[in-house]
This record gives structure tokens, C-alpha cells and sequence, in this order.
């Protein structure tokens, strides 16, 4: 099957999960969950997701992957009310690309490559920075004083990397 069936194919059955959630939701109205708007983001992340495997573009999973975390940061936002952190989460759709990147080379049967080509560094970089954001804008001290320790440590690990890695 060629690219355009699938994709049209795809998109076809998107349209009858769609249209057979809203009606079921009319019937019992306990699972009316996008009434918390963040699920309907969380929602358009999870279709992103579906039409890439079923049109077979496993590349699908990153976009998928930075509008369901941002939807999730959104969740939880809303949930405590803190809009504050906005601040510092930021940080964490780098590490969103990262997951992403490596769902991608999963799907896609790549996944060492994935992985080491730079989802996982994507994710780790993400990682530190949130922490040091968070420390530095949460008001919370997460790492308290030593948070420039992570950013010395992250730019050895570059550094090292750079120098020793094999041609």
C-alpha cells in the first residue's frame, strides 16, 4: 500500500475514533474528559501519534511528543495552579523532542541510533537544565547552592565526548 492510501486511510479512521468518542461521551457524560482543557491537547498529541503509525511515519512520535508534553506540563499547571513555573518548565520540550527522537527510532527500528544520536542527550541536557531553572526561578531550592555544579558537570561530559569520541 502507498503512502497517500495510508495516509488517507489514516486519516479516516482518526475520524471514526473521533466521531465515536463525542457520541459515547453524549451517552455518558462521566467521560467528558476535555472539559480540563489540557486534555484536549493531550488528545491532539495522542492522534499526531496514531496517524504516524498508521500512515507508517514513525517521525510522527516527535511533534507527537512535544504537544503531549506540553499538554501534560499544562495539566499539571492547571491542576495546582501554579502558572509560575512556566519560568522553568520550559526547559523540559527539549528533553520532549528527546523522548520523541527515541519513540521514533523505537517505532522505526532504529533504536540504538536513536538513542545515542541524540534523543538521549536532548533529554539529559533538559534534565539539568530544569533542575538548575527550577533552582534558580522555583523558589524551592532544589539543588540549593550547588546548582552550578550540574552545568560544570554537563559541559565535562560535552567536552569529553568531543574529544574522545572515535571517527
Amino acid at each position: 500500500m502507498d503512502r497517500r492510501r495510508r495516509s488517507r486511510l489514516a486519516g479516516g479512521l482518526v475520524l471514526i475514533l473521533l466521531g465515536a468518542w463525542f457520541l459515547v461521551t453524549q451517552w455518558v457524560p462521566e467521560l467528558q474528559v476535555w472539559q480540563s482543557w489540557p486534555w484536549i491537547i493531550m488528545g491532539v498529541a495522542g492522534l499526531l501519534l496514531i496517524v504516524g503509525l498508521l500512515a507508517g511515519v514513525p517521525a510522527m512520535a516527535v511533534p507527537a511528543c512535544i504537544v503531549g508534553g506540553i499538554g501534560g506540563v499544562l495539566y499539571w499547571q492547571n491542576a495546582t495552579g501554579n502558572w509560575d513555573s512556566w519560568a522553568y518548565a520550559w526547559t523540559l520540550i527539549p528533553g520532549f523532542v528527546g523522548v520523541g527522537i527515541v519513540l521514533s527510532g523505537l517505532l522505526g527500528g532504529e533504536t540504538r541510533q536513536s538513542i545515542r544520536g541524540g534523543g538521549g542527550w536532548l533529554i539529559l541536557i533538559s534534565l539539568v537544565l530544569f533542575a538548575v531553572f527550577g533552582s534558580l526561578f522555583g523558589g524551592r531550592g532544589l539543588l540549593g547552592p550547588y546548582w552550578p555544579a550540574l552545568l560544570i558537570l554537563l559541559g565535562l561530559l560535552l567536552l569529553i565526548r568531543s574529544l574522545f569520541r572515535p571517527r
